[in-house]
């Protein structure tokens, strides 16, 4: 067992040591793959227990016993399509790529790389906390939620069938066959070794009526303080969240450049299928055509929202008033808060005032429900960043300096833009 778990993780490094990269690129313009905190932490920890093992092992045999999906990204589509649309070069784009980090072990990871990662960190999991492990697998291996609060909540009732009547076996007893177990818990991913972190064993008993014994999952009787932490960990699952990557934004200080308003976005920021992105092409040859129409102003609307569904993602730059350029990626329907948040962090001199203003002098306002793509800051943007006046009148007045602008860990990479 110790050897399988050995294997996992070296395989788990590999796979987390961020996208690969030709002996001839830049390296400075792709994100460093985050060290990740959980290693040494797990050497810390004593050696699972047997009930941790099983559970981890049947968990990776599970996973094992299932083919993965492939994921389809956008750059996948663009080779189905053969010369239709041909891939920009990777020195020629603003940005290498999207990527994203895995929130339980930092690791950076590729579009592709996430579902897969996600899953092998979780199962590591067992070997710490199988009930968190369990939970973790539930919310996040199961997509259709409906079908995920079913579970939960039939879970939910064997512990309070339990806490309430300790000392009868029937409710301690979970027949495998049973209808309601088979359609409605056994098939959500995790159920099964969230009952075994409780506790749970599987038994192979005589059915009455029956000649050949049937498999039931069984809890030995529990103490009044077993019966607290069953309570204690069936909350943990009726609260438990999807584990999500989350998207990195890359964040980049660029100097003054002439091609702050360039952008060469990579296929990843496209949210189109190989079908749509030859449509695409079809559509460009009709645009003159179609500037030389008078439109109305829905069938303009009609085709601005038509416009801003083709990207999931959004490379933004804000100029900055030495001139200097910052650089993150966003998720198109991020709302204009995250973008406040981007810029006040990336600054030494965050906490005062300023104000951000998007092409056309459109000021954006950071306590506003919008997102970027409602904003047309979708899929590229340069807005200008402003410090606010009066604030910046009253510290002049009282003798005070300029505020210091990029923090020094983004000054100390800053590049030029190509």
């Amino acid at each position: 067992m110790k050897k399988f778990f050995d294997d996992i993780k070296k395989d788990m490094k590999f796979k987390s040591a961020g996208p690969g990269k030709k002996l001839t690129e830049d390296t400075s313009s792709r994100p460093e793959v985050v060290q990740s905190s959980s290693s040494a932490k797990q050497n810390r920890h004593h050696a699972p227990s047997e009930g941790a093992q099983r559970a981890g092992a049947a968990a990776l045999a599970r996973i094992e016993q299932k083919q993965r999906p492939k994921v389809h990204t956008s750059q996948d589509a663009i080779r189905n399509q053969g010369e239709t649309l041909p891939v920009k070069d990777f020195a020629c784009l603003s940005v290498s790529g999207v990527y994203f980090t895995c929130p339980l072990t930092g690791a950076t990871l590729t579009k592709s790389q996430r579902e897969v990662h996600l899953k092998e960190a979780i199962f590591m999991r067992f070997e710490e906390d199988a009930v968190e492990a369990s939970v973790m697998m539930i919310h996040t291996f199961n997509k259709d939620r409906d079908k995920v609060k079913t579970a939960v909540d039939i879970i939910s009732k064997y512990v309070e069938n339990i806490c309430k009547n300790p000392t009868e076996e029937k409710y301690r007893k979970i027949k495998v066959s049973n209808k309601v177990f088979q359609e409605k818990v056994l098939p959500v991913e995790g159920s099964r070794e969230f009952l075994q972190a409780l506790g749970f064993i599987s038994v192979m008993l005589p059915v009455e009526g029956q000649e050949e014994d049937e498999e039931f999952l069984v809890l030995p009787e529990q103490s009044p303080d077993a019966l607290e932490l069953m309570k204690e960990r069936r909350d943990r699952l009726q609260k438990g969240q999807p584990v999500r990557a989350q998207l990195d934004r890359q964040p980049q200080a660029f100097r003054p450049s002439p091609n702050a308003q360039k952008f060469e976005l990579p296929s990843e920021f496209y949210n189109l299928t190989a079908e749509e992105l030859k449509r695409e092409q079809q559509l460009r040859s009709e645009l003159v055509e179609k500037n030389s129409m008078l439109r109305t102003k829905a069938m303009r609307e009609k085709e601005e929202q038509r416009e801003r569904r083709k990207y999931n993602y959004t490379l933004l730059r804000v100029r900055l008033p030495d001139g200097n350029l910052l650089q993150g990626t966003f998720y198109a329907w991020d709302r204009v808060h995250a973008l406040f948040e981007f810029v006040r962090e990336s600054l030494v001199d965050g906490w005062q005032p300023f104000e951000l203003v998007a092409p056309g002098g459109q000021k954006l306002q950071e306590s506003e429900e919008v997102s970027l793509v409602e904003c047309n800051l979708v899929p590229a943007a340069l807005l200008t960043f402003n410090w606010d006046a009066v604030v910046q009148a009253d510290i002049a007045a009282a003798g005070g300096k300029s505020p210091t602008l990029l923090k020094p860990e983004l000054l100390e990479t800053i590049q030029m833009l190509s």
